[in-house]
């Protein structure tokens, strides 16, 4: 199961630019990390000056994660982002933070939101297209099912576009 880190750093004044293209540099030298799926940087928006930069990384395990958090790729970058930031602000991302990456969550209510969103169209999909076909199943066993394929859809198809049809909203203010 996929592992995503949130993580935040608050770069030192006059240092933006530099850290911006180290980093750029570094996300794409930590794709050679083989467990690593995903990286990305979120930046502040103009007029911004909280000096504020958002790092998401994607792993494909624990394992993973834990490898590449302890590599020499790693560690050299951390002792040389450390001459540019502040105390960097590591952070797991689990259940509903998951689908909803960002260095500032949004309110749990709008996750839960913008989960319903997602959860209702998906169980009614479920419940026409494969609920037919399993209905002589006995009843934890299309519950097993039912979940599984309502957690395989939810995390790659709709709460990716769930999240970005809200994006706007879920940013706005609570």
């Amino acid at each position: 199961m996929p592992i995503h880190v949130s993580i935040t750093r608050k770069v030192l004044p006059g240092r933006e630019a530099e850290f911006k293209e180290a980093l750029r540099r570094f996300l794409g030298e930590s794709f050679l990390h083989g467990g690593v799926q995903g990286a990305g940087m979120i930046t502040p928006l103009p007029g911004d000056d909280s000096g504020e930069i958002g790092i998401l990384r994607t792993f494909a395990d624990e394992a993973e994660r834990d490898a590449f958090y302890h590599s020499q790729l790693f560690k050299d970058w951390e002792a040389f982002a450390s001459t540019l930031t502040e105390e960097p602000n590591y952070r797991q991302l689990t259940g509903l933070e998951a689908w909803f990456r960002a260095p500032v969550q949004p309110p749990r209510w709008k996750m839960a939101v913008a989960t319903l969103c997602g959860v209702y169209p998906t169980s009614l999909f479920l419940q026409f297209t494969v609920g037919p076909l399993i209905k002589e199943l006995p009843a934890s066993l299309r519950t097993l099912i039912i979940a599984a394929c309502m957690v395989g859809i939810l995390t790659w198809i709709v709460m990716p576009n769930v999240t970005k049809l809200l994006r706007s909203w879920l940013r706005s203010g609570n």
